[in-house]
């Protein structure tokens, strides 16, 4: 039985407190997952799209809280 799966990746940047770039994926199982690239522990998920990149900018400003001297070490997106 041959099947496949076509993964959807994309990423793009979203502005929380500065520009981050994040990877948007949609996952077999069904729903998306996101993942900052710049904030390694800043991973979300979703049903749709617009609930994973509103999960992950909620996951970044949380990501920032926790640990706000990471802010000041990050490299900046133009």
């Amino acid at each position: 039985m041959n099947s496949s799966v076509d993964i959807i990746r994309c990423s793009f940047v979203v502005e929380v407190k500065g520009k981050f770039t994040v990877i948007l994926r949609e996952e077999p199982e069904g729903g998306y997952s996101a993942q900052c690239i710049e904030l390694p522990g800043a991973i979300s998920q979703g049903e749709t799209r617009k609930q994973a990149i509103t999960n992950i900018r909620e996951a970044i400003e949380g990501y920032l809280e926790a640990f706000p001297e990471e802010l000041n070490q990050l490299p900046r997106i133009k």
